[in-house]
């Protein structure tokens, strides 16, 4: 490490909520007063962090470098010092690393000042240096837009996964002479996001003992990155959710409904007119009214009742896998690690990989844009955190760009709007790559559209999920799946009444306005505002100043964004479908890398080109789950009993009356 060597450290304000991101040169003295806190270290100014807290020392912690490595040493503080949660005295830290200190969670991010780029008058021929993405931090699974894309997950010169695991069948006798712990389970989910829980949970129903399974992920709660992707995209816990969310992870009956449930809990506090209209709704959708969609918070409380009741804390293992591999007497073996220098392996018969998306798109020439001014805040990703753009706005008023027309865009809208209850002058300027006069079409049906927004419930047609539209994808050939889903998608928005209103609002008073035109670069003014080029039709350049721009473009799940699945897919020379995800069969089992009885299977967004549609739906990862443990049951795997109509009723009462299944 050089001397321009930085640290970022990043944490919310325990009681204003404010989010700190400073970047420090090394030696960082943190505690509670500055005065006990050294001003220099052996003739090395001292960066020195005040966190304001009784259960902080006066002088805490230090963080220094020695012999080329960043360690944090406690001060011999009252109440100790957690790295990744467990107590230290003296220890390396690694970028990603989480700090405890007092009721602070600190983040440590290692990056170095960057050279200055010479100002050649356009950013135009300035291409990313890297692809256009925001990683997710491998330790504390947020985005973190200073990480470049697709790391590998093993350090350069590291030790870990040993020789031995280079080879395409790892000898079990081999794993167990590196002197490193050896774990072995039935079943493995790796990820522990929603997709391995509701794996985890219809097993859980089959009869397989919790003692049987394991979880491997970086979050004990199942849906933690998904919760901070709908804060940071300001989905609050009261707002309901986009998208394909009615059906239930927590539920594989489906009934009761989040609506009935919902519709009960007005009821039995009195609110008769919400508990009729939640199901009239149902009734009804979505010809008569809008799509019933879950509250955020119910969707997560009952994540966390079911997860409970099938005893996924003793399921969910802590750790950051680093490859996966076959082994030679027919099953895998996971290398992962618990921590600095804390490497360990599991071997499972059965493995289920459902990663989610390994990373959030950004568009290239606000990559370029980032890159060259090192501007963070005024150029954000929607599923960043991008608080301080609403605060702004708030007290201060101003203009926004919008990049992208979709869900998250519409969300977003709805977003600004509420600020202008606080501020009138607040304005959006909606930028649209071209104008949309009429909706995708399929056979006899065609979606309508407004204001170039194409419309419809969900992000799929309904008949995706259990119609016939789902049949004919099954049916069809790699190719043809591939042409099915670009005439079913597309970027769509949500059919509300309430989003429309807004659009429609705004458009007549004038504080929203649609522009349409391709970026040629984007650059920061004297004012420091951002300035966008762009070329319209029949009217040549023009530029947009704007206060802030927000990419609402989505997320990305391209195989090589991922370095666990790019390592797997090279390794074993997997194919991948046309849409450059994962290649399963229409059980979603990855049959390539069947080994003798062992089977893998996949879920989530990485099998999206595969044989269903919705795949990081709700309803998709529970229909990929279904078709998977459908396969284990064939396969006469240990523990799974055929899900028939009496079993599926005593499992359902069990669910009732929250009993373990």
């Amino acid at each position: 490490m050089t001397s321009n060597f930085q640290i970022q450290l990043s944490w919310d304000d325990p009681d204003t909520g404010e989010r700190r991101e400073p970047h420090l040169s090394l030696p960082i003295a943190l505690g509670r007063e500055f005065a006990r806190m050294p001003m220099d270290i052996q003739g090395q100014r001292v960066s020195r962090i005040q966190l304001q807290n009784e259960q902080v020392s006066r002088f805490h912690a230090l963080i220094t470098l020695e012999q080329n490595q960043v360690v944090i040493v406690d001060q011999n503080s009252a109440n100790g010092l957690l790295v990744n949660g467990a107590q230290q005295t003296r220890t390396i830290l690694n970028n990603g690393d989480r700090l405890q200190i007092g009721n602070h969670i600190i983040t440590v991010t290692f990056a170095t000042i960057p050279p200055v780029i010479p100002d050649s008058g356009s950013i135009a021929t300035q291409a990313p240096s890297v692809n256009s993405t925001i990683q997710f931090n491998p330790n504390t699974n947020l985005p973190d837009p200073t990480l470049p894309p697709a790391q590998p997950l093993t350090p350069v010169g590291s030790h870990f996964p040993p020789p031995v695991f280079q080879q395409e069948l790892v000898p079990v006798q081999g794993l167990h002479a590196t002197g490193l712990p050896v774990d072995e389970c039935d079943y493995l989910a790796i990820g522990a996001g929603l997709g391995s829980y509701i794996w985890v949970d219809l097993l859980r129903v089959s009869g397989v003992k919790a003692e049987k399974i394991v979880a491997l992920g970086l979050d004990q709660e199942p849906y933690a990155r998904y919760k901070r992707l709908c804060l940071n995209s300001q989905i609050p816990l009261n707002e309901r959710l986009r998208s394909n969310s009615d059906s239930c992870p927590d539920n594989i009956w489906g009934w009761p409904s989040y609506a009935i449930r919902e519709a009960w809990h007005d009821f039995t506090h009195g609110k008769i007119n919400s508990t009729f209209r939640y199901l009239w709704q149902v009734f009804a959708e979505p010809t008569f009214v809008e799509t019933y969609t879950p509250r955020a918070s119910n969707v997560f409380d009952s994540i966390d009742r079911e997860a409970k009741r099938i005893g996924w804390a003793q399921i969910y293992r802590y750790g950051r896998v680093q490859s996966i591999r076959k082994t030679d007497d027919g099953r895998y073996c996971v290398a992962y690690s618990r921590g600095r220098g804390d490497y360990a392996f599991f071997v499972c018969r059965y493995l289920h990989l459902a990663t989610g998306y390994p990373a959030i798109q950004f568009l290239p020439d606000l990559q370029a844009y980032r890159e060259k001014y090192k501007d963070f805040k005024s150029v954000v990703n929607a599923y960043e955190d991008h608080n301080h753009v609403y605060q702004h706005l708030e007290n201060h008023g101003g203009t926004v760009l919008l990049r992208g027309r979709g869900i998250v865009a519409s969300r977003i809208v709805q977003r600004i709007y509420e600020a202008r209850k606080q501020n009138r002058n607040i304005n959006i300027l909606h930028l649209m790559r071209s104008p949309k006069p009429q909706g995708n079409k399929f056979g006899h049906t065609q979606r309508p559209v407004k204001h170039h927004y194409e419309f419809q419930p969900f992000n799929w047609p309904k008949a995706c999920w259990g119609g016939e539209l789902r049949v004919l994808l099954e049916k069809a050939s790699p190719d043809e799946r591939q042409s099915l889903l670009k005439n079913w998608g597309g970027t769509t928005t949500a059919d509300r009444l309430d989003w429309q209103h807004i659009t429609e609002q705004g458009l007549k008073e004038g504080w929203y306005r649609i522009e349409f035109g391709q970026v040629e670069k984007v650059e920061r003014d004297a004012q420091n505002r951002t300035t966008t080029y762009i070329q319209e039709k029949d009217f040549g350049q023009v530029t947009i100043d704007a206060d802030f721009i927000i990419d609402a473009t989505g997320l990305d799940a391209k195989v090589e964004a991922s370095p666990l699945l790019n390592d797997l897919v090279q390794r074993y020379h997997l194919p991948l479908n046309p849409m450059g995800r994962l290649d399963v069969t229409n059980s979603f089992e990855m049959e390539k890398m069947r080994n003798g009885k062992g089977q893998m299977y996949a879920a989530g967004a990485i099998t999206l080109g595969g044989p269903y549609a919705a795949v990081d739906s709700f309803l998709g990862l529970q229909y990929s789950v279904l078709r998977a443990v459908d396969g284990l049951a064939v396969a006469r795997a240990p523990g799974v009993k055929r899900i028939n109509p009496i079993r599926s009723l005593s499992q359902w009462l069990k669910w009732v009356c929250n009993q373990s299944p």
